[in-house]
């Protein structure tokens, strides 16, 4: 028997394990085959495509049995008892041949053959699809440890072992890189990698192009045709001519089209899935429109999409990849004279627009984790008579309002039965010195979803609307608040004095924006109250941007810029709560003033460099009789330091 020594703890660190017997092997490969499979299509390139990949991974498990005479397995763990060295040494086996089949070349993985037909698992939503992304772009041994640590139970040192046994340099970085992967993918990727998304042995089938191949086929008898009749003549011009090569076995002259640009492939929800469902997202929408099933308008769109050839706009941080699988219809139907497919891949949105003049394009946008409110509308058109929504199916009520006048009533919207709104117009220009009015949609889900309540959302580019929200500033000994939605004359006023901020955020990828008070402070020379404001900018990608503004009472709301803008930040946010923050302000009088003010956790203030100054509490106003640049320093309650932020001329 075949020994095989691998690493263990402590100074002896290598055992024997014997090489089973084949009709131990083959017991153990059909008793595991469904996880031994699904082990070596987790390790296989993606570079393979789909169908291949599902093949191979069957091919490198079968051929993981021994055909006689000594066979390397690699290094494996010691099994638990008797029963498990088979499967124990065949696991190691499939680990090996997927990590040595990218070195391989097409022909010599010996692949089963499969004619006529597509072989893909299942598309998974958002979190699958984010898992599968991030195991393509890690190396195969990485994925290998992912998957002998989740899916087979190993721990680190059996782990490593195996690894190194199968020919891998690094296996300790490589079990560090899926620990890191593990900690970062969405969700809980042992659950995901056990769903059917990642299972090779339950497969969809989708035939390949019929017609294509039928051309193919009359192609083919034309030219053996043509080939027979020339044969005599060529042998008499030349008696020596050797015979034409034959084609290698399992050879594609020509690759089947992708099953993602099929339009018989694509997915369709249940009309009424958004009613019952704990996913209130893109997914749940049905596909609505008047040309679901205009198959030659939807397998341009997926073409558009899978291939080349259309102008592709995207948003920021958004990929321009193809889809990983046949992707979900939203809509598909006529809009302001152009035809418009509406799709979803589980993390982005694709809108085609075939307009009535002009070539085709595409946009591409991040939708992943979208919610009740961020996944309630998308811009199908923007013209000179304004924009046109489609609403999502839990949406009960639409109206539009301008946040420059928060004590006018909203003006319904009459939407159409397949969620289409009329153009909402666009606002008004700005007028010298100011930044215009800002029109946005008041939103009310339906009280079928429980989350009945009305939301705004605001237009600032790409394909959805931003969530607007507003976080007031709470009451002496009250707990801090969370963010609500701002559709109370409270914070309808708030955002009249803030919408002036969101036109620097457009085209900028924002899902949603929260107006933040997070203090308020006397000023100087009885000059009244002053409001400490940090609207947060959120990004589809996760960055974020925090604009600080004082508000007092001599500015107009169209006049109100920020103080200071901190890009790339979590500060102002759920994983940044404290702030600190101040800038030069001149009293009417003209004497000019360092103020400062943090949130609910600063306890004191610090001021360096060009104004030195101390103040206990939350807020700090020194005179500045120069310029020059400020440092402020906060002290927490629990002790800790907070740099402050400080605007130029402080």
């Amino acid at each position: 028997m075949q020994q095989i020594r691998i690493p263990r703890k402590g100074p002896s660190a290598a055992i024997s394990a014997p090489r089973p017997s084949r009709d131990a092997a083959e017991a153990a490969l059909v008793e595991h085959y469904p996880a031994l499979v699904r082990l070596a299509h987790l390790v296989l390139p993606p570079s393979l495509g789909r169908q291949r990949r599902v093949l191979a991974a069957h091919a490198v498990v079968q051929r993981a049995l021994p055909r006689g005479g000594p066979a390397r397995a690699g290094a494996l763990p010691r099994p638990r008892g008797p029963r498990e060295e088979a499967h124990a040494w065949l696991r190691a086996r499939v680990v090996t041949g997927a990590l040595t089949a990218r070195e391989l070349r097409p022909a010599a993985l010996a692949l089963p053959r499969v004619t006529g037909l597509r072989l893909f698992p299942r598309a998974g939503g958002g979190d699958e699809l984010a898992l599968d992304r991030a195991l393509a772009a890690v190396a195969p041994e990485v994925r290998a440890a992912l998957a002998l640590t989740l899916l087979e139970g190993l721990g680190p040192e059996e782990t490593t072992a195996l690894l190194a046994g199968a020919g891998v340099t690094a296996p300790d970085r490589a079990l560090a890189a899926a620990e890191r992967l593990r900690a970062t993918v969405p969700g809980d990727p042992a659950a995901l990698l056990r769903g059917p998304e990642f299972d090779p042995c339950t497969v969809h089938l989708r035939p390949t192009d019929l017609l294509r191949r039928r051309r193919r086929g009359r192609g083919a008898v034309l030219a053996a045709a043509l080939l027979l009749a020339a044969v005599p003549a060529a042998g008499a011009l030349w008696p020596d001519a050797p015979a034409p090569a034959a084609a290698p076995a399992g050879s594609v002259a020509d690759p089947a089209p992708d099953p993602a640009a099929d339009p018989a492939a694509l997915l369709r929800a249940d009309p009424e899935r958004w009613a019952d469902t704990s996913r209130v997202d893109f997914t749940a929408w049905p596909a609505r429109g008047d040309r679901t099933r205009d198959t030659a308008l939807l397998g341009r769109a997926l073409t558009a999409w899978t291939g080349d050839g259309v102008r592709t706009e995207t948003t920021p941080q958004t990929s321009a990849a193809p889809p990983a699988g046949p992707p979900a219809l939203l809509y598909a139907g006529e809009t302001d004279g152009a035809a418009v497919v509406l799709l979803h891949d589980g993390v982005r949105l694709a809108r085609y627009t075939e307009p009535p003049a002009g070539a085709p394009v595409l946009v591409l946008a991040r939708a992943d984790d979208a919610d009740v409110t961020t996944a309630a509308s998308v811009v199908l058109a923007r013209t000179g008579a304004g924009t046109r929504y489609l609403l999502a199916p839990w949406i009960a009520e639409a109206g539009v309002r301008d946040l420059a006048a928060p004590a006018a009533a909203a003006r319904e919207l009459a939407v159409a039965p397949d969620g289409v709104t009329p153009p909402v117009p666009a606002p008004p220009p700005a007028g010298p010195g100011g930044c215009g009015g800002t029109t946005v949609l008041q939103l009310r889900s339906s009280a079928r979803i429980v989350e009945d309540h009305a939301f705004l959302v605001a237009d600032l580019g790409g394909l959805g609307p931003a969530h607007l929200s507003w976080t007031p500033l709470p009451a002496p000994g009250v707990p801090s608040r969370q963010p609500r939605e701002a559709t109370g004359p409270q914070g309808l006023a708030a955002w009249a004095r803030s919408a002036c901020l969101l036109g620097p955020l457009r085209d900028s990828g924002v899902r949603s924006v929260n107006r933040w008070e997070y203090a308020e402070q006397q000023l100087p020379e009885r000059a009244g109250r002053a409001l400490w404001v940090c609207a947060r900018a959120e990004t589809w990608e996760g960055t974020g941007r925090a604009d600080v503004v004082l508000e007092t009472p001599a500015r107009a709301p169209e006049t109100v810029r920020p103080l200071l803008t901190v890009p790339d930040t979590a500060a102002c946010g759920r994983f940044g709560q404290d702030v600190l923050a101040g800038g030069p302000w001149t009293s009417p009088s003209g004497a000019r003033y360092l103020l400062a003010a943090g949130s609910r956790h600063v306890v004191g203030i610090t001021a360096g460099g060009a104004v030195r100054a101390r103040a206990q509490g939350r807020v700090l106003a020194a005179r500045a009789p120069g310029a020059g640049a400020a440092v402020l320093d906060g002290r927490l309650a629990d002790g800790g330091l907070l740099r402050g932020w400080t605007a130029a001329g402080g």
